[in-house]
């Protein structure tokens, strides 16, 4: 039987330093596990049960922190011990260490406070210690599998709630409190949910997330990757216009690199789906990470939910909601577009998470950048851009036909709260980027307006697909490229977080 790693925790004061430590202690529980695992697939007995455990970081400090009042996180909210466990270092690499720069330089530097990096007494679930494109489990015997959990730790759902984000968890008498908004154990269980609903490895998702609710966006989102892949990279591909962006990545896993760009190690295990995921995502990479990842979430404010608590975990910059509405003002065209600076959420998903009574603010840096977008792709200005675009609220509901109910009381509601478009998903993408301190924005496209009389028919639609869906999709990419100019620090906004608040971003 495999012996268990003991590793002492141990103190740094530099972030690199902590970060390697967290990356072997995560390592060598990890090859614990999957020998372990190789073995009881291959039919040895075991006598005792085996455990391996995340790492944890932690820091206490005696002091309120000397953070530059701009920023958002990267602090503590007063003096007190605080820690979380990680995972995944491999995939999390770059945003452990930018936090763990951040509570050194925030909370004094010059060795006045360290980081302690240990083992935590949080398992590692086995099925979260399954490499990428390990399925061993699958050999074994129902009556084997069986035995799975008396021999290994197994998911628990008790250790993966959302208690820190939704502002509930109460820290018990003596524990340390929380530094992240996830534990390891939640961020493992979207990392898997991730995989089974977009198709894709969470290793290609980007900074910047696209979603929407039709899969035309989807197609001309797909030509355009493809035909960026054909065009070698200008002066090493650093001006923009696309020439950044070094691999497009489908659903299967399936890269293609950029002409004159080299494949890398794992690009050929990639495999064309049988058929497409429930939420399928493409991926316009940049060596950065701070591409595009665009989501089809289909129709209905439960995929919107789903879809953004997993995506939550990975700490995107910004995610941006571009879908056809429809129209509630008479004045307002086919084609029009609405920019959403307010939400009447009646889409019943998030009402025990986020309760109605908390407002969803709209975001400055992410309105003025998707106005700035309309702008440079329509090239329209002032009241010329008004026209074609008019920012107000967005109520989104869970009743695809709510044309039908009695009485007319959605249409009274709607009147009531000012609302200028009507769609099924863009209040739950907001609500959960406030929820889980994501820069979120709407941007939308009026595809009917039923109160009016003009509903969607074939030949109208497949015109205005025509005319739209492609100048809609631009205007979201350069909104990203405007809020990827910003800055991050610029970019996670203050309003997002709370007065008590956990360090990481």
């Amino acid at each position: 039987m495999p012996t268990r790693p003991v590793i002492i925790p141990m103190l740094f004061d530099d972030a690199v330093a902590a970060y390697e430590q967290v990356r072997a202690i995560y390592d060598a529980n990890i090859d614990y596990l999957r020998e372990s695992m190789r073995r009881f697939v291959a039919g040895e007995e075991f006598t005792e049960h085996v455990r391996a455990c995340y790492p944890f970081v932690r820091i206490h400090t005696d002091t309120v922190a000397r953070a530059d009042s701009r920023l958002s996180f990267g602090f503590v909210a007063g003096p007190g011990t605080y820690e979380t466990t990680l995972t995944r270092p491999d995939l999390f690499a770059s945003y452990y260490q930018q936090q763990f720069k951040l509570l050194l330089k925030n909370h004094g530097g010059s060795g006045q406070v360290q980081l302690e990096v240990g083992v935590s007494a949080q398992p590692i679930p086995i099925h979260f210690s399954f490499a990428e494109h390990d399925h061993i489990e699958g050999n074994m015997s129902a009556e084997r599998r069986l035995l799975m959990r008396d021999v290994f730790d197994l998911p628990n759902l008790a250790a993966m709630d959302d208690g820190i984000a939704n502002g509930t968890y109460e820290t018990p008498p003596g524990e340390a409190q929380p530094l992240s908004l996830f534990t390891a154990p939640r961020v493992d269980y979207s990392l898997q949910r991730l995989r089974h609903y977009t198709g894709t490895a969470p290793l290609h998702f980007q900074k910047f997330v696209l979603f929407t609710n039709y899969q035309f966006y989807m197609d001309e989102f797909i030509k355009l990757g493809q035909q960026l892949m054909t065009q070698p990279l200008a002066n090493g591909g650093g001006d923009g216009g696309g020439d950044e962006y070094i691999a497009f990545v489908e659903p299967g896993n399936l890269v293609t690199r950029r002409a004159g760009c080299a494949a890398q190690a794992g690009d050929a295990l990639g495999a064309a789906p049988p058929r497409l995921p429930q939420m399928p995502a493409y991926h316009l990479i940049r060596a950065d990470g701070s591409g595009i990842s665009m989501v089809n979430i289909g129709v209905g404010p439960a995929n919107a939910k789903t879809i953004t608590d997993h995506i939550a975990v990975l700490r995107p910059h910004a995610w941006l909601m571009l879908g056809h509405c429809a129209g509630l003002r008479n004045t307002q065209q086919l084609g029009d577009y609405v920019l959403a600076h307010g939400y009447v959420r009646e889409d019943h998903v998030l009402d025990e998470d986020l309760p109605l009574w908390v407002p969803i603010p709209p975001l400055a840096e992410v309105q003025v950048a998707i106005e700035a977008a309309v702008a440079d792709v329509t090239q329209l200005t002032g009241h010329d851009l008004k026209r074609v675009m008019r920012t107000g609220t967005v109520a989104s509901t869970d009743n695809r036909n709510w044309e039908l109910l009695p009485q007319r009381t959605p249409e009274r509601r709607f009147s009531q709260s000012r609302a200028v478009a009507l769609d099924m998903e863009s209040a739950t993408i907001a609500a959960n980027g406030f929820r889980f301190r994501v820069p979120y924005g709407t941007l939308l496209c009026v595809s009917d307006k039923p109160m009016h009389g003009e509903i969607k028919l074939p030949g109208m639609a497949n015109q205005f697909y025509r005319d739209r869906v492609d100048q809609h999709l631009r205007i979201g990419i350069r909104a990203v490229e405007l809020l990827r100019e910003l800055g991050v620090d610029k970019l996670h906004s203050r309003k997002l977080r709370s007065f008590a608040e956990v360090a990481f971003q």
